[in-house]
């Protein structure tokens, strides 16, 4: 997976790189986390916890940061995944890899949705 770079996206991107990243790497999909009181997102990681180091090195706290998969070939809403072992947060009422909360889900969605134009 080399050749990935991994940042911090802070100005929306367009759909068509989050793709060609995705080609070079997975395939289909990019690993993303999403800072969701900062409202920017981390992606050309190999691990989620590769972009959450990344955003923690800059400033991020750990509670607000939430990790999904992107699939730019789809259309929403399901090209949008809720899963990552960073999600697992039981002391956040989050038990499984997934992201429990649907307004947090929603909150998630809009910060991507805003960061990645077509």
């Amino acid at each position: 997976m080399e050749g990935a770079p991994l940042r911090i996206v802070r100005e929306p991107i367009r759909r068509s790189e989050l793709a060609s990243l995705a080609e070079q790497q997975f395939g289909d999909m990019v690993k993303v986390v999403v800072d969701v009181h900062r409202r920017v997102m981390a992606i050309g990681g190999e691990l989620h916890s590769d972009e959450e180091a990344l955003l923690l090195d800059d400033g991020s706290r750990q509670a607000d940061l939430w990790g999904v998969n992107l699939y730019p070939g789809e259309s929403p809403p399901q090209w949008i995944e809720y899963d990552s072992m960073i999600n697992v947060r039981p002391t956040q009422g989050n038990r499984s890899r997934g992201v429990d909360d649907s307004s947090l889900r929603e909150t998630i969605r809009g910060i991507v949705e805003s960061l990645v134009h077509e």
